[in-house]
């Protein structure tokens, strides 16, 4: 009995986030599984080459949680925002967009990691795609820069 209503509890509240942060979802499973991929291509790479060391790679984890805590600080402010129109009476569908930058863009970064890693493993990868996704981080870099350029 106790345990269901531990997992009723559980489950209740891993929807209301979920519906919440219905549009994060996706990215942020995403963000979870190139985190996951790049600290295991991290550690493969630093195997090969035989500077496989403990505390960079606790480093190396510490890193990944700060990248879910900023992205949950993109998530607050998204939500501060929202209710600070509502409050002025501006009823303007505004949120998820902090959080759902910040995680893309962590995203491409651990993407860029992954290729650097493969690379230093000595995995042959196409131009086109290195290419491709350095472009991506540039592009989404000069976008938010004149963004801000805009708001001041």
């Amino acid at each position: 009995m106790k345990e269901n209503v531990i997992q009723a509890l559980f489950s209740a509240a891993i929807g209301a986030v979920m519906a919440y942060l219905n549009i994060l979802l996706v990215p942020f499973v995403v963000l979870l599984v190139v985190m996951i991929t790049d600290y295991f291509t991290g550690m493969a790479e630093a195997y090969v080459n035989k500077t496989l060391n403990s505390r960079i790679g606790v480093v190396g984890i510490l890193k990944k949680i700060g990248y879910i805590v900023a992205v949950a600080v993109g998530v607050v402010a998204d939500y501060l925002i929202t209710n600070a129109l509502i409050k002025i009476g501006i009823d303007i569908n505004v949120g998820g967009y902090i959080g759902l930058v910040v995680t893309i863009w962590f995203i491409i970064n651990e993407l860029i990691s992954i290729l650097e890693n493969l690379t230093e493993i000595g995995t042959p990868l196409p131009k086109f795609l290195v290419s491709f996704v350095k472009r991506l981080k540039i592009t989404v870099d000069n976008k938010a820069e004149s963004e801000d350029e805009n708001e001041l």
